[in-house]
């Protein structure tokens, strides 16, 4: 497996990126562009007109920051029943 994400339902127009992860074999070989495609796309089918996520605000998830924002993802406050905290960041995107 080169890869896995997940998304959660926060209502009828919104979705929550969950999960993604590539392997780390295999890093910087788009994989994770794939993958992100492909769950946006899905998303889209699935109704969504909007899909976010939350991430690590640390130098270790600049990597999984700069994929998101390549993708047309920005940053945003908290959604759902998230709150601020500074080991955060929050992303979303219309689809």
């Amino acid at each position: 497996m080169l890869g896995c994400g997940a998304i959660k339902e926060i209502d009828l127009e919104h979705a929550e990126i969950k999960s993604m992860r590539t392997d780390p074999c295999h890093k910087n070989r788009g994989i994770a562009s794939l993958l992100l495609n492909h769950i946006i796309s899905e998303s889209k089918l699935m109704g969504y007109t909007r899909l976010s996520l939350e991430t690590g605000s640390a130098d270790f998830f600049e990597p999984a920051r700069k994929l998101y924002l390549k993708h047309g993802f920005d940053y945003c406050d908290p959604f759902a029943e998230y709150r601020k905290d500074p080991s955060s960041v929050f992303m979303t995107r219309q689809l």
